[in-house]
């Protein structure tokens, strides 16, 4: 029998388009570093990114990355109910049926689906 060559992908973290590949150093004092640092934590921007903006900018652009808490409130609950529905789903595509309690809790789960979209959308309101 002949064996194919099948090349399999590394997986891992895609490529990007643009490759920062140029490093560039510089010399401060520990009373500057901090200085830059407390700036750049102010503007919710990694170092490099802080310097990349004033130096090609001239200025920073200061945004907010960091999510409302009723978003990741959100988020964290919507997590927990994909974990709980996965393993329901995983038990009925096998050969098992769902029990009657297992049931019961799909039936709350669902309650609370749609009492979290109805937050949402207040939310978004």
């Amino acid at each position: 029998m002949e064996k194919q060559n099948v090349i399999k992908s590394k997986g891992g973290r895609p490529k990007k388009t643009i490759k920062r590949e140029q490093l560039m150093a510089l010399k401060c004092t520990s009373y500057e570093r901090k200085v830059i640092e407390t700036r750049a934590k102010s503007a919710n921007l990694s170092v490099s990114e802080y310097l990349r903006e004033l130096g090609l900018t001239g200025k920073i652009d200061s945004r907010n990355k960091a999510l409302p808490k009723e978003v990741l409130s959100f988020t964290a609950t919507l997590n927990h109910m994909a974990a709980n529905l996965n393993q329901i789903a995983r038990k009925r595509n096998g050969t098992d049926e769902l029990s009657p309690l297992e049931r019961a809790g799909l039936k709350v789960q669902s309650g609370q689906v749609k009492e979290l979209a109805i937050e949402i959308k207040n939310y978004l309101r």
